[in-house]
């Protein structure tokens, strides 16, 4: 009955923008218009919108990439929906003929996986964590999908990961990589390294002239993430938002946002502040050009203040 009900919730929604586009006269082609952009030897980057989901995006907000080595093509998460799954697939085969033998879904955020669905099963893999994450909170993830992104996302379902990764080395297609698991953006948060060209997929837990998305972060531990990736030795890093840069600004800026957002919410929470107050505080103009910053901070005081108010009341017992 659960799914059900999940199935009736999408389709009331998908009829209700179907007859909304067609009574405003649009048309959609639904074309990602993916182009994957080389930025090391076999390596090539998807690069998404720095915008919130919507209509006009589909939800094609996210870096996705694969890598193609000697004997085959890994992918690094499969974009919103089954359609930019498909599109992504079309556009590595335009590329290579090499097989798919590993694709990698870096944590359990909607846009990082739901293109699942266009590759075979037993080449889907994450961390257990973000396994166990995906069958928990995907059907939920799905349903918001299909309200924000409408016609996206027809016919994509939930396709769990089979494989469960594990940090370390890992060879791949004849690609040498190494699997670094953290979390702090979500319970847990894989970044890769493609060790033949120092290109590092960092995921979510850099953001590059974009504010964070925060539903699921624990900010002490995100943090203490940053620091580790810092130390790895990369040529390049890949943001799971944001151009592909080289050097370590991006893991500064988003160490830098996260430190003041933490702040922020401790020292509001402090002085008592309630959730209206809160949300009506100004974000400095350091970080006033992030892209999407004051949606995401209003986000993060409705996702976090809850336990910084708490945290308060237990230092004051």
């Amino acid at each position: 009955m659960k799914g059900l009900s999940h199935n009736l919730r999408r389709l009331a929604c998908m009829l209700l923008l179907t007859l909304s586009t067609a009574a405003l006269g649009q048309t959609r082609d639904f074309d990602y218009r993916l182009s994957p952009q080389q930025v090391a030897d076999g390596v090539y980057v998807l690069i998404g919108k720095t915008e919130d989901f919507s209509l006009d995006n589909g939800g094609d907000i996210v870096n996705t990439g694969f890598i193609i080595g000697r004997e085959g093509v890994i992918v690094i998460d499969t974009g919103s929906s089954k359609r930019y799954g498909e599109q992504m697939r079309a556009a590595i085969a335009r590329l290579t003929p090499l097989p798919i033998v590993l694709v990698i879904n870096t944590h359990h955020h909607p846009d990082h996986f739901l293109g699942n669905q266009a590759f075979a099963v037993d080449t889907l893999a994450a961390l257990a964590d973000t396994r166990r994450a995906i069958e928990a909170e995907g059907a939920g993830f799905l349903d918001n999908m299909y309200r924000l992104n409408g016609d996206w996302m027809r016919d994509t379902e939930v396709a769990i990961p089979r494989r469960t990764l594990t940090a370390g080395p890992l060879e791949a297609g004849g690609r040498k990589l190494e699997l670094v698991a953290l979390g702090g953006h979500t319970v847990a948060d894989l970044a890769v390294l493609d060790t033949t060209t120092g290109t590092l997929f960092a995921a979510d837990l850099v953001f590059n002239k974009r504010a964070p998305t925060t539903p699921h972060a624990e900010i002490k531990r995100w943090l203490q993430s940053l620091d580790q990736l810092q130390a790895l030795r990369f040529s390049r890093l890949v943001p799971g938002h944001g151009e592909v840069t080289t050097g370590s600004d991006a893991i500064e800026q988003t160490r830098q946002y996260l430190q003041w957002l933490d702040q922020t919410l401790r020292d509001g929470a402090e002085q008592g502040l309630d959730m209206t107050e809160m949300l009506a505080l100004t974000v400095p103009d350091k970080f006033a050009g992030l892209a999407e910053v004051r949606t995401e901070f209003r986000r993060s005081v409705t996702h976090l203040y809850p336990a910084a108010e708490q945290a308060a009341l237990q230092r004051g017992r």
